[in-house]
């Protein structure tokens, strides 16, 4: 009994400390893409550099998630809800280092247009930010806290934010054409449009994989079902 204890209570540790690399991985994707999106809109080159530079963090931490996880299914061959909260925070990392890469490719669009004078049209780009952003935020505490209402909240709101890409992106073409002279700087707003929309899709999978984790139900593809 006593040695059951021990395993049960060391497997406990190491799946919290597993969760709590997630969450740090998570915090630190948030991070990345707002000083990419603040580099944007304040049009600052040092807040774009540091976005840049936080990847190499967050991708560190995906691969001893990666390596964590394997141990710890091979240590203690979890089963049923054990197993799933294993897998879904390895899951996990894969989009969390996805946002990642999308706070990259944001500040790094952001640095060239920051050459240029300033385009009255990025701010349609801060709804859209800010969509993604609490997106983002919320399937990782709906992952943490095990709150399947919040994460189903999270996927229902993808459609919305998918049509506010959309939208940015029919105006910005208009401009396209209206001053071709601005059309650069027009095409990396819509660049920037749809990194934050890949935001949602990734905040979208991390939702589902918490539901999966919380209730053992598989969500995905869920309204494309019901739309056939």
């Amino acid at each position: 009994m006593i040695a059951s204890k021990h395993i049960l209570g060391s497997f406990d540790e190491a799946l919290a400390s597993l969760r709590n690399n997630v969450l740090m991985m998570g915090g630190l994707a948030e991070r990345s893409l707002d000083r990419a999106i603040r580099g944007l809109l304040q049009r600052d080159d040092n807040l774009c550099t540091t976005a840049i530079a936080d990847d190499e963090e967050i991708d560190q931490l995906e691969k001893q998630i990666d390596k964590d996880g394997v141990d710890l299914l091979m240590r203690y061959q979890p089963v049923a809800s054990d197993l799933r909260r294993v897998i879904s925070a390895m899951k996990l990392s894969p989009n969390i280092e996805r946002v990642g890469d999308q706070a990259t490719n944001i500040a790094r669009r952001a640095r060239k247009l920051n050459r240029h004078p300033a385009l009255q049209e990025v701010e349609l780009i801060v709804p859209i930010q800010t969509c993604a952003m609490a997106m983002f935020k919320d399937s990782i505490d709906a992952f943490v806290r095990e709150d399947v209402d919040l994460a189903r909240a999270v996927v229902a709101r993808d459609r919305e934010l998918d049509d506010m890409n959309r939208a940015a992106n029919r105006r910005l073409t208009e401009r396209m054409v209206q001053d071709p002279d601005q059309l650069r700087g027009y095409l990396n707003l819509i660049f920037i449009s749809r990194c934050l929309e890949r935001v949602g899709d990734h905040a979208t999978n991390i939702a589902e994989d918490a539901v999966y984790a919380a209730a053992a139900e598989d969500i995905r593809h869920q309204t494309v079902a019901a739309a056939t």
